[in-house]
């Protein structure tokens, strides 16, 4: 007797799936889609390494930092799946969880509550600036040539921060850095990690990154420097120790006096600057391989893609991480035919799956994770073939603002500097045309900001 097999229920679940994202329209199938997120989820999957990592350097818990970053990805992706329909994935993004870290915390001198305000600040931002569609006005303002360089500051600044978890890159007195000791366990680590990860790409290999990772936490076992954990699969640690910290700052007089200082208006702008062109970039990017985005990039989801990144953003903060941002690796699973948000729901599934397995990634020490900065890195310079150097007037600007990032350890000094030197010698080039209202606006802040905290 064959066993019985509601094919009804299979069926009408076919049908909404096809109905609700428009399967057949767009020429795909469930099973397409869903291969095509376990795509995606490798080759972004490092993210629940390395923004723990990062973060918890700013004395943020780490486990529940996994926690954390593993369910605002899920709730990220989700909405983008879901709501926006289209095959992109978003988790707290590179960069931005570097300037959380090393500059409003450790260069700055604030908290990492007061940072996750900002975080929510932004976020809540974000939305009405979405809904009020102030976006375009903002994109608009802001001259192209600083859009092209402020990734390419950031890739530097993330791969500097890869080699000094390492020990590649070590500081000194008299030189400022230097390279590191090579008797050390953790640059070979690191540089069999990045080897790995480098040989796979070359090989096309998705989920290159991540494999980089956990060969290199494999030699780190090797060599003694990691312990394996007594079981591979747990309950997800407790995020009570970040959760609505957000909030906190919110609840005092004192904390009013910093959210209302010139520093948290610096900050705020960082996150969302950096936050809105990044998604921007990266949505287009990945859309323009579909059949979605018209010649110029555009497409009907936009506003809804962007409301999905700042609503994220803002759950993001109460969760206790840092801003959410649509991932470029998304790419890899439009290349494997993901047309659809089914896509980024395929995306979610892996994340929520992975939740349970954070006794294997909470091992995987900083020099694992150095060769995905490095990698990330190379990645976010790409643009600067964009950049027309032979333009005093854009190529210097567009210089101060890559430098000033690694150099200062900051990306909101090479924003800040890369906008005031914009004014500055456009000003003097007489190209009074080429710089908007809100340039002008934001570099009387920025000087004002100067003036006050050096004089």
């Amino acid at each position: 007797m064959r066993p019985y097999k509601n094919t009804t229920t299979h069926n009408n679940m076919f049908q909404f799936l096809d109905k609700y994202f428009e399967l057949k329209k767009n020429n795909t199938t469930i099973s397409r889609e869903l291969l095509a997120g376990v795509v995606t989820f490798l080759t972004m999957s490092y993210i629940l390494v390395v923004n723990p990592t990062i973060l918890s350097e700013a004395g943020m818990d780490k486990n529940a930092l996994f926690t954390a970053t593993a369910l605002a990805t899920i709730i990220a992706t989700l909405f983008m799946g879901l709501y926006a329909k289209l095959p992109i994935a978003q988790a707290p993004g590179m960069g931005l969880n570097s300037f959380f870290t090393y500059t409003v915390v450790l260069t700055l001198g604030y908290s990492w509550q007061f940072a996750l305000t900002a975080v929510f600040i932004e976020g809540v931002l974000f939305l009405l600036l979405t809904f009020f569609n102030v976006r375009e006005l903002i994109v608009r303002s802001i001259p192209s040539v600083l859009k092209d360089a402020i990734p390419v500051g950031i890739g530097l600044f993330i791969t500097l921060i890869g080699l000094k978890s390492a020990g590649i890159v070590v500081g000194d007195p008299n030189t400022l850095v230097r390279l590191g000791d090579f008797s050390s366990h953790s640059v070979w680590i690191a540089f069999v990690g990045l080897i790995i990860s480098g040989a796979l790409f070359i090989k096309k290999v998705n989920g290159a990154i991540l494999f980089g990772i956990l060969g290199a936490t494999a030699l780190g076992v090797i060599l003694g420097d990691v312990l394996m954990p007594s079981k591979l699969v747990d309950i997800p640690p407790s995020i009570e120790p970040i959760f609505a910290k957000a909030i906190e700052p919110m609840l005092s007089r004192e904390g009013w006096q910093e959210i209302l200082s010139l520093d948290m208006l610096v900050i705020v702008f960082t996150f969302l600057f950096v936050n809105l062109f990044d998604t921007l970039g990266t949505l287009i990017g990945v859309i323009s391989k579909t059949n979605i985005a018209d010649k110029n990039g555009n497409f009907p989801q936009m506003k809804k893609a962007l409301f999905t990144d700042a609503l994220g953003t803002t759950f993001a903060s109460v969760l206790g991480t840092s801003s959410v941002t649509s991932y470029v690796e998304s790419a890899s699973g439009v290349a494997s035919g993901g047309r659809t948000g089914l896509t980024a729901v395929g995306v979610a599934l892996m994340f929520a799956i992975s939740l349970f397995l954070a006794p294997i990634f909470l091992i995987i020490p900083p020099a694992a994770t150095a060769p995905a900065l490095i990698i990330v890195g190379l990645f976010m310079i790409s643009g600067i073939n964009k950049i027309n150097f032979q333009d005093f007037s854009d190529g210097l600007p567009a210089f101060l603002t890559i430098v000033f990032m690694p150099f200062t350890y900051s990306i909101a000094d090479g924003i800040v500097f890369g906008i005031l030197s914009y004014t500055i010698f456009k000003s003097i080039n007489k190209d009074f045309k080429e710089i908007s209202f809100t340039i002008y606006l934001l570099s009387a802040l920025f000087l004002l900001k100067l003036i006050l905290e050096n004089f």
